[in-house]
């Protein structure tokens, strides 16, 4: 389910003061149903996906020809990375979060883990079209439960990323997140029992 962007901007997050210039692309109740201490099970969930296993082949297909398109274009070359084209937002962790985990490692996904929390966690990537972050919480469902949020934060590169941002975005609504929150409660429910930290 999308959520209004006060669904991030409101809560103390601490993403808050470690990006301010990046604007909130989209905000997301993940469907993730769960207790106050399942947070590293969302975080080892998502660290662990694919674009290629999105459920919906339209999405997979939306993928497959991005990642081509940046092949062509360069969008995706090396100087195009965190700690080439842009700064890691690691170096303005204050000293609190910079002593802390960094997070866990992505296996597929072009993210790189940026810090962590017991209910907070931001990961970045770069290419030449912007500089963006996942950011999950482990938030209240207002049940007596919680459930992950997760929030897609972006700093467009020029007139190339707001061009970029603006194309792509009914092709995210409407083809790409339906299917993938569909594909994570479903590995949500099938990893119930089977989850370990490790």
């Amino acid at each position: 389910m999308k959520l209004p962007k006060s669904a991030y901007t409101d809560p103390p997050w601490r993403m808050h003061e470690i990006a301010p210039e990046f604007t909130v692309e989209d905000v997301w109740a993940l469907p993730t149903p769960g207790g106050p201490d399942d947070f590293p099970r969302l975080l080892k969930l998502m660290s662990g996906g694919d674009t290629s296993d999105n459920p919906s082949w339209i999405a997979r297909t939306l993928f497959a020809i991005r990642w081509k398109l940046g092949e062509l274009f360069g969008w995706d070359d090396p100087d195009s990375k965190v700690g080439s084209r842009v700064a890691t937002l690691r170096d303005r962790l204050p000293a609190d979060l910079r002593e802390g985990p960094a997070g866990p490692t992505f296996e597929r996904l072009p993210f790189t883990s940026v810090f962590l929390t017991s209910n907070e966690f931001a990961a970045e990537m770069s290419n030449k079209t912007c500089h963006a972050v996942m950011h999950l919480t482990w938030v209240p469902d207002g049940t007596g439960r919680y459930r992950g949020q997760m929030t897609v934060l972006v700093n467009p590169n020029g007139r190339l990323g707001r061009l970029y941002m603006a194309a792509i975005l009914p092709f995210r609504h409407l083809l790409v997140y339906p299917p993938l929150l569909k594909g994570i409660a479903k590995e949500w429910e099938a990893q119930a029992n089977n989850f370990s930290p490790q």
